[in-house]
């Protein structure tokens, strides 16, 4: 058999209270994180990015203004942005479980510099506190991305990158929790040697991966979305006419409300058959890793998340065809954003477990 299962270890997991809470915490981190995506998908989609004109408060309070004199003073403080409080509810939860989102990771790394995991118990895990120390800064600057995001009235450039660190916030939080729960996988040397052979195009994988999602992103701050109605064609055409230059132009003036998109429609084009032709590359490149590492993982476990990983890039191809075929409906594109999310951290656990597989001794 190539897989052969790890002897049983008593460590500090087992008789550390204080460690089995990092980890469950590190889980509903985790899992805290993804519904902050979800959140922000939505956010995006129904357009209440700007749903409250200041931040954080809105309209200068700590809640979205209900009653008849608190929108009378909302808009005499900013008579440019009438309340729609449909708008401003989705964007104030979102900030709400953002900031909760913080909290949760800085309890994280307060835990994790605390001696929870001693050397003298033989296979303890000291949590991977430097890693918890850059989750501290990102989210820091995550929630500098959420102020400009409405200051600078969704400028494209601050839009994406607020994705992009929201996604990455996820993965490294991921990457905590295997760090806290998984063993290495223990295997043939023949199949450690398969193994590390495909490290390279796993790495390629994650990386295409990334990039489609940055395209997905500018994709979505730029309202491109709709650019092509139909599939595989773009406006009855299979290579319409793009603008490449002003689509990806990543100077574009700050000053100008970006809701709903400055761009013209050669320019939108060129976003969107870019994210098509992406989807394309991680469909072949992801998928052949996925076969790859299939064979070479006969009676492994790791097959299995070899298998959740290819089912979730089937059904986020099934859900972007339908996005452009159905016109974006709302629970197709929040599921959208979700599935990337998931498609993402699936990877990066498949590639962790390639990285920190040992061979058997005998």
């Amino acid at each position: 058999m190539d897989y052969v299962a790890p002897p049983a270890l008593v460590t500090s997991a087992v008789v550390n209270p204080r460690l089995q809470w990092l980890r469950r915490l590190v889980i509903l981190t985790t899992v805290w994180a993804f519904c902050v995506i979800l959140l922000g998908a939505y956010t995006r989609l129904v357009d209440a990015g700007l749903g409250c004109p200041d931040w954080p408060g809105c309209y200068g309070f700590l809640t979205v203004p209900n009653e008849a004199h608190e929108i009378e003073i909302a808009e005499a403080r900013f008579p440019h942005a009438p309340v729609e409080a449909h708008k401003g509810w989705p964007e104030m939860v979102h900030r709400y479980f953002a900031s909760g989102l913080g909290l949760l990771i800085f309890a994280i790394a307060a835990l994790s510099w605390r001696d929870v995991s001693p050397n003298s118990v033989p296979g303890a895990r000291r949590p991977p506190r430097k890693l918890t120390l850059f989750l501290c800064a990102l989210v820091v600057l995550q929630g500098l991305f959420g102020m400009w995001t409405v200051t600078l009235k969704l400028w494209p450039q601050v839009v994406s990158a607020h994705l992009l660190g929201g996604f990455c916030t996820l993965t490294l939080l991921t990457l905590t929790a295997m760090r806290l729960l998984d063993r290495p996988l223990t295997v043939s040397a023949e199949t450690l040697r398969r193994w590390r052979r495909l490290r390279p195009l796993a790495l390629l994988a994650v990386a295409l991966l990334a990039t489609q999602i940055f395209l997905g992103a500018w994709v979505t701050s730029n309202y491109a979305a709709v650019a092509c109605p139909d599939f595989p064609t773009c406006q009855e055409k299979l290579w319409p006419e793009m603008d490449f230059q002003h689509g990806f132009n990543l100077t574009q003036t700050i000053g100008p409300n970006y809701l709903g998109g400055l761009m013209h429609n050669e320019a939108r084009v060129a976003i969107h058959m870019t994210h098509r032709l992406g989807a394309v590359a991680v469909l072949l490149v992801l998928g052949g890793f996925l076969i790859a590492a299939w064979r070479r993982s006969q009676g492994s476990p790791l097959r299995r998340s070899l298998g959740l990983t290819g089912a979730l890039l089937l059904l986020q191809i099934a859900l972007g065809v339908t996005n452009v075929v159905a016109l974006v409906p709302l629970p197709v594109a929040v599921a959208h954003n979700g599935v990337a999310a998931l498609l993402l951290i699936s990877l990066v656990w498949v590639t962790y477990r390639l990285w920190t597989a040992k061979e058997v001794r005998s």
